[in-house]
């Protein structure tokens, strides 16, 4: 195979996948929790939520943080931050001054003005683009149905009516080329306990490809996305990482990469389905239900699963574990524990569990997950060691100090090698 660019520092090249278009592949062998490389976001956007308490800038978790001054609504570290975030704050600062609480355009929308603003003030080829330069994000712009158009046409709208008096926009063929770029190569950074804590553009994280059975995982240091094995990795080989969540079975993933990246993943995993009885457990009953019991009670939890994930916007923490506790309910009758519906809903509970500081409601969720997690998911999940976190620090809270160390040191040891980020 022909590469398409000479190979970079750090024994990496793109080069052609069969089958897969560009991609990234190894130069030199890599062991375990090697670090490949790392990309400085070209552009990053902290989440509304985390304001306050995030550097606006480097996304930093810090007290005492400085706000600006005009807007009093963006933090910073100090002046530098300050400075620096400025070229991209300034497309902000007088919006939210003018729009007062009316000012709410989508993490999407904030992100790709940003994309624009970058463009103009460094047309030129950035530190995150070594590998793979924004402007050659694929777009998928002819796979794109109907909904989606409507939905990159609703995001064009909410860029102008938010930011018609700060920026210079490209027609709008551009843009809805550029919203579908967004959505398909954009990041969520999240923290260590893989809270979500805003969004960002990294061009040559984005040249890797998919896999069900990632050979690295992405972590984050602020707005640094670092690329580390997770394997070994030989001489040759591509560098794959995950671009879903991959608790659920395989059937779950690909309709998830089909509807938001426009592909059926060919892994291992998904050939051999070898952790999909396991991860779809059901009971052991003296009376087992019928296969068309079991597909139904699937259907059923998928159907929650979006209930639930719609009703986060607008029920009370109350009525959401409701929703959780019957959903359960319902499912136990034929799931087991252990199976990947079961624990999804559990984790929801725990979340708001977590919201609404009930402790030891939380810990008896995650004592229920952990276990499970770390069968279904693969070795070095961030997934697990964000869940080891989380019970080591409710063990804490709840003055348990054995069972805390233990747990902390579980997350440690994923931590090894997954380089997840500051916390314990």
């Amino acid at each position: 195979m022909r590469s398409e660019a000479v190979p970079q520092p750090g024994g990496l090249e793109r080069f052609a996948s069969p089958g897969k278009g560009r991609g990234l592949r190894a130069l030199r062998r890599y062991a375990v929790g090697e670090l490949l490389f790392s990309c400085p976001a070209y552009t990053a956007v902290l989440t509304v939520s985390e304001r306050g308490s995030h550097c606006d800038g480097c996304f930093a978790r810090k007290e005492g943080l400085s706000k600006c001054g005009r807007c009093k609504q963006a933090f910073y570290c100090n002046v530098e931050c300050q400075k620096e975030d400025w070229p991209m704050h300034k497309l902000e600062c007088a919006a939210m001054c003018a729009f007062g609480q009316n000012w709410n355009p989508s993490e999407t929308v904030r992100l790709t003005a940003r994309i624009l603003a970058k463009q103009k003030i460094h047309p030129e080829r950035t530190q995150s683009e070594k590998l793979l330069a924004v402007k050659e994000f694929e777009s998928h712009l002819d796979k794109l149905d109907n909904e989606k158009r409507e939905l990159i046409q609703n995001d064009i709208a909410a860029l102008h009516h938010f930011y018609s008096k700060h920026m210079e926009y490209p027609d709008n063929a551009a843009l809805v080329v550029l919203f579908a770029q967004v959505n398909c190569n954009g990041f969520t950074i999240e923290d260590e306990e893989l809270s979500h804590l805003g969004s960002a553009i990294f061009p040559d994280v984005a040249l890797m490809n998919h896999s069900c059975c990632p050979n690295v995982i992405v972590t984050y240091k602020g707005t640094l996305a670092e690329v580390r094995a997770v394997k070994e990795i030989e001489p040759g080989e591509e560098v794959f990482t995950s671009y879903i969540d991959l608790l659920y079975p395989t059937e779950d993933r690909n309709d998830r990469l089909r509807d938001s990246y426009f592909f059926t993943c060919d892994c291992r995993e998904c050939t051999m389905k070898e952790k999909d009885k396991e991860k779809l457990k059901i009971r052991k009953l003296n009376d087992p239900p019928s296969a068309e019991a079991v597909r139904d009670m699937i259907k059923y939890a998928r159907n929650v699963i979006e209930e639930f994930r719609r009703a986060k916007h607008y029920k009370s923490p109350s009525e959401l574990l409701e929703i959780c506790e019957l959903s359960l309910d319902k499912m136990g009758a034929v799931f087991e524990d252990s199976n990947v519906y079961m624990l999804h809903m559990m984790y929801q509970a725990m979340g708001v569990c977590l919201y609404v500081q009930d402790w030891e409601g939380a810990l008896r969720y995650g004592q229920k997950i952990i276990r499970p997690y770390s069968k279904h998911y693969p070795s070095y999940s961030l997934n697990v060691a964000s869940m080891w976190l989380k019970l080591g620090r409710l063990y804490m809270a709840l003055e348990n100090r054995p069972a805390g160390d233990k747990a902390l040191k579980k997350k440690l040891i994923q931590k090894a090698v997954a380089s997840l980020g500051a916390g314990g």
